[in-house]
């Protein structure tokens, strides 16, 4: 697992949850695609609020039942790794923000009983 320690990138990616591509959630269709080119890691974080790009604010209301709410997506890699998978699937992601920032992996655990 050393490979994977190190200087890093971080790329997140805004999204809302009800954001959908060919029919299924984006979120997951990304994921799925994440999982497919092998990159490292990736994690889906569901904010309970945030202000999206048309400046609306976005967040967890009791009595709506359909909950536009950010998800981000995160991915850690190197950095040619991620901005090809962003070149690669940027034409999915219809609205949202996508950042890049230095991270230093300083563990990367993978206990299995294979």
């Amino acid at each position: 697992m050393k490979r994977y320690l190190g200087r890093k990138k971080a790329m997140r990616i805004y999204l809302d949850n009800s954001d959908m591509h060919e029919g299924k959630p984006l979120w997951q269709m990304l994921m799925q695609k994440i999982k497919a080119e092998g990159l490292a890691g990736a994690t889906l974080l569901k904010a309970a609020a945030g202000i999206g790009a048309h400046t609306e604010l976005h967040t967890f209301e009791i009595w709506s039942l359909s909950q536009k709410l950010p998800v981000i997506l995160e991915i850690i890699d190197e950095e040619e790794k991620v901005l090809a998978f962003l070149d690669k699937y940027d034409g999915m992601i219809g609205e949202g923000l996508v950042t890049l920032s230095d991270v230093e992996v300083l563990r990367y655990k993978n206990v299995s009983n294979h």
